[in-house]
């Protein structure tokens, strides 16, 4: 009985340190991967993530204060506003 515990019990050591030296392979070769693509800062595990265009500029509507795209922008009487009815009013 005690040769076959010995046994077994080597048997369970030999596996276990088979299994840490492939996971040590397995996390050596995923840092080298993750140097030599740097994260994207909003990118998650396994994603990837599109570039975005650079934002545009927001302005402030002069009459109720919500801010918009610059594109959009209405000047009138020196100010800037998000709407006709803004510049008028």
């Amino acid at each position: 009985m005690t040769r076959f515990l010995f046994w077994l019990a080597l048997a369970f050591l030999v596996l276990f340190a088979i299994r840490s030296k492939i996971r040590g392979l397995q996390q050596r070769a995923r840092s080298q991967q993750q140097q030599q693509q740097p994260p994207h800062p909003f990118a998650q595990a396994g994603r990837r993530v599109e570039e975005l265009p650079d934002a545009e500029q927001m302005l402030c509507c002069a009459h109720c204060g919500v801010y918009y795209p610059a594109s959009e922008n209405v000047p009138a009487k020196g100010h800037d506003y998000c709407s006709h009815a803004h510049a008028t009013a």
